[in-house]
């Protein structure tokens, strides 16, 4: 059994120790592996997250699938079903707000939103992965609740789930609970 809180504290410490340099490092190399995924090429629907607290920044995949074309976006906290996340399309002019923990999000119209359903790839952020696709958050079981929907189908083909990491967050093994939803695969640097 894995005392998560700990865990929790230690590769958060772990993150904040990089110095800007290690962070910068890990950004780019995590940047060319994600552009040259086949399954990035193809996306058209991609969502990501602004990297803060020493997690590896999404934003900069973002910027490049937006000069490709690409529809972007980034989480936001569901106005009305508390716990779950909607997605608000996002561009580099978008103006940008922070929501109640301090993470920022687009201002946006809901109307402009859509289902986590309808994205085709969706860049996750994380604090520890295992082998098995396996994640843990901060806590919050937004992702989980907002992609449950996979659990229920054997044959969805899609959102795919990246989560993004640095090596030091890789464990042996999370405990899995029922309602937890596994990353497709992670990329680490």
């Amino acid at each position: 059994m894995t005392d998560i809180p700990a865990l929790r504290r230690q590769i958060k410490q772990q993150r904040q120790a990089l110095s800007a340099e290690q962070r910068d490092i890990a950004n780019h190399v995590i940047f060319e592996r994600v552009i040259s995924l086949p399954q990035y090429r193809n996306a058209q629907h991609i969502a990501g997250y602004t990297g803060t607290r020493g997690e590896i920044d999404a934003l900069p995949i973002l910027e490049h699938a937006y000069s490709l074309g690409k529809q972007c976006y980034l989480p936001v906290l569901h106005p009305f079903f508390k716990g779950r996340l909607w997605f608000a399309p996002w561009s580099p002019n978008t103006c940008m707000t922070r929501n109640r923990f301090n993470i920022l999000e687009p201002l946006y119209k809901p109307s402009t939103c859509i289902k986590a359903q309808h994205l085709n790839i969706v860049l996750t952020p994380l604090l520890a992965f295992d082998d098995q696709g396996h994640r843990l958050g901060m806590g919050g079981g937004f992702y989980d609740r907002s992609f449950n929907f996979r659990l229920f189908r054997k044959n969805f083909f899609g959102p795919e789930l990246i989560g993004l990491g640095h090596h030091f967050q890789r464990v042996d093994a999370l405990d899995v609970k029922p309602w937890d939803v596994s990353l497709d695969s992670v990329i680490h640097f």
